[in-house]
């Protein structure tokens, strides 16, 4: 990976918003809260209160697949965005000489958020977007689409989040490419609500102007 940028001086661009969709999966809002308990039960920090352990490790285990599903559809509009971002700078004449690839945006994003992004990412309570978006990323970078349940070993499912942690790295390291600073690029985060929202607040003005 090359140096950070320093040629570009003070001179700031917007890159193309990042918009998040809500998850069309059919999952109960407590099947993250039965998987959690479901572990607690199993390792003996909680009362089971008579449950059988096959149905604690298949609650624990439908949990953890919800929440590698939910990542891997975050990395959807993560990469939507990084393609966007890329085209985009295809057309920056200043930028022709620059190896300014995917990983660049991905690193910005991972490493370098401007801080609006990361104020807006904690006001929903997303503390540690770093590993949530790497692992997004990592995800997407192997699968097209969710691998099925019946399809992963036990001990995957346990420990999901190692692998997506890893396929970041090797996603990041597979070629060469420029760090963007967030001191000259810079983006704004929306829910897919909150953008169509505003989309249409401001059609509404042109249209009363």
């Amino acid at each position: 990976m090359s140096p950070a940028i320093t040629i570009l001086g003070k001179t700031v661009w917007d890159l193309p918003p990042l918009i998040l969709h809500p998850f069309n999966e059919r999952i109960a809002p407590s099947t993250l809260l039965e998987s959690s308990k479901a572990a607690l039960m199993l390792s003996g920090l909680i009362p089971n209160e008579g449950a059988e352990p096959d149905d604690l490790k298949r609650r624990f285990l439908s949990g953890r697949y919800a929440e590698m599903r939910m990542l891997f559809f975050l990395g959807k509009d993560v990469f939507r965005w990084i393609d966007q971002c890329v085209e985009w700078a295809q057309r920056v004449p200043e930028f022709a000489a620059m190896e300014i690839r995917r990983q660049s945006f991905a690193g910005l994003l991972t490493k370098d958020p401007p801080e609006a992004v990361k104020e807006k990412l904690v006001r929903w309570g997303v503390v540690d977007y770093v590993s949530i978006f790497s692992r997004a990323i990592g995800m997407n970078a192997v699968f097209v689409s969710p691998p099925a349940f019946e399809t992963l070993n036990e001990e995957f499912l346990r420990n999901y989040h190692r692998y997506p942690d890893f396929l970041y790295r090797c996603y990041m390291e597979s070629e060469p490419y420029e760090s963007l600073p967030s001191t000259n690029f810079r983006f704004t985060l929306y829910a897919s609500g909150e953008y169509s929202r505003m989309l249409e607040s401001q059609w509404g003005g042109d249209a009363a102007g």
